[in-house]
């Protein structure tokens, strides 16, 4: 199975990247994600269940360690074809 995790980290700082979610990025670029799109109002990752499971545990906690007083999250779970690829239109971030 393929899931796609959506986050965003709180507080916000227009400014410069706050703590943890520079954190966050650290975790999510080092986690061996099939696909990663990191943005200051929100990310989005892709991979398969076991990654991004094990990834969204980390991010809860790093994030939540270094200053995070809040964390939304969306999980999908993506069609897959029969090669066990993404099907057509699922998966591009």
């Amino acid at each position: 199975m393929r899931l796609r995790l959506e986050f965003t980290t709180e507080p916000f700082d227009l400014d410069e990247p706050p703590p943890h979610a520079l954190a966050a990025r650290e975790v999510v670029s080092g986690a061996g994600l099939d696909a990663v799109d990191v943005g200051p109002f929100g990310n989005t990752v892709e991979g398969s269940a076991e990654t991004v499971l094990a990834t969204v545990d980390a991010v809860l906690r790093r994030a939540l360690a270094v200053g995070a007083t809040r964390i939304s999250l969306q999980v999908n779970a993506l069609a897959e074809g029969p090669s066990g690829e993404a099907a057509t239109g699922e998966g591009v971030i």
